[in-house]
């Protein structure tokens, strides 16, 4: 949940040793249009990058596009949402490329990140990318019947958050594209928060160094403690929309997480099966929070498979 612990993090901060000026450059100046180029460690595939789907006052919201470039398309879609917990993280690094040879297309995204703003506006962000996918299927040869979300940690509990929340207008914020529907049809949650308010009740009566940051993570991301923003808490998880129309759920976690408590995908995959959500829960054994790596990349390539090429 914190900076330290999202998807891959000892990969990604070699990475952004090496794009440290870029950075800076991005964090001073508007996005530039979007740009296409090849990606020189993804064979046969076009990545267009820094795509702007969503403006915020001042601010440009954007992802990174990879398509294949050998087939007609259209395309099913991956949607890839970093971790962090929701205080760091960028599109940057999207494992989720490792699908482009099945013949999906891969939208890495951005979204505003707590010190920028809390709670909904992660989620609106992640609703605005997919409409925007959706709108913009035609011009991208993409499938906009077949979108799947995929994340871990904090991006896990977002994506979890889009496979629930697809009826929600309130969440939906003020953004383009509201004539589209946001939902998504498959949904991949690798360690991801399922109930803030058990989570947060739990890792707080930790005295951990990872029990206090996944609570000041929580904190953040609702405005405060979560006795004087209880509703937002309840309001940010989705295990409280559960309706018996929300879309297939392959959940996976460690059984040996201190981040994020395994009871936490317990108790959601119970939830989804008793509101009738295909549900497949699976628990790595010996693993942390970290679980990332080849020994997911048959049962994840399986499901979303399943769910978007039928």
């Amino acid at each position: 949940m914190s900076a330290s612990l999202s998807y891959c993090f000892r990969r990604r901060v070699l990475y952004s040793l090496g794009r440290a000026l870029l950075v800076l450059v991005f964090a001073c100046a508007v996005i530039p249009e979007a740009r296409a180029r090849r990606q020189e460690d993804v064979p046969h595939s076009l990545v267009i990058r820094d795509i702007i789907y969503q403006h915020v006052g001042d601010r440009n919201l954007a992802l990174d596009l990879y398509r294949p470039d050998n087939r007609p398309g259209p395309f099913p879609v991956i949607i890839w949402i970093h971790g962090g917990g929701w205080s760091a993280g960028r599109k940057e690094h999207c494992p989720a490329v490792m699908l482009l040879p099945d013949g999906y297309a891969i939208a890495s995204i951005n979204y505003r990140l707590t010190r920028v703003a809390p709670f909904p506006a992660q989620i609106e962000d992640c609703k605005a990318a997919v409409r925007w996918v959706r709108a913009n299927a035609g011009k991208y040869r993409l499938d906009p019947d077949k979108i799947g979300a995929w994340g871990h940690s904090a991006g896990g509990h977002l994506a979890a958050l889009l496979g629930t929340s697809g009826d929600v207008k309130e969440l939906e914020g003020n953004g383009d594209n509201l004539q589209v529907s946001s939902r998504v049809q498959a949904v991949c949650d690798v360690a991801g928060p399922a109930d803030l308010v058990s989570m947060y009740q739990e890792v707080s009566g930790k005295s951990t160094e990872l029990g206090e940051k996944a609570t000041a993570a929580i904190e953040a991301l609702i405005g405060g403690p979560l006795e004087q923003h209880k509703d937002t808490a309840v309001a940010a998880s989705p295990i409280h929309y559960i309706s018996k129309d929300d879309p297939p759920f392959l959940i996976i976690q460690g059984n040996e997480d201190e981040t994020v408590p395994i009871s936490q995908s317990l108790e959601f995959t119970k939830a989804l099966k008793a509101a009738g959500v295909p549900a497949v829960l699976d628990v790595a054994s010996g693993r942390g929070h970290g679980v990332c790596g080849p020994q997911f990349e048959p049962t994840i390539r399986t499901f979303f498979s399943k769910q978007l090429k039928h």
